[in-house]
């Protein structure tokens, strides 16, 4: 049996905590930032965390080597 290759595309986008949580960045902050407010364009900045517990452990099934 081959080994299991990492999804390069969920790489680039997701990344494990230490605790196992999965992190990803917020959307809507690519273009037509003129009309979005300086408040809501520093808050998209952040990182967040996958909230759905589904999504979640077929994001780790993607990213685990």
């Amino acid at each position: 049996m081959p080994k299991m290759k990492t999804h390069k595309g969920a790489k680039k986008r997701f990344s494990v905590t230490s605790k196992g949580k999965v992190r990803r960045m917020k959307a809507y902050k690519s273009h037509i930032l003129t009309k979005k407010t300086s408040k809501r364009k520093r808050q998209l900045r952040r990182p967040t965390t996958v909230k759905t517990v589904g999504d979640s452990k077929r994001i780790k099934r993607l990213l685990q080597a």
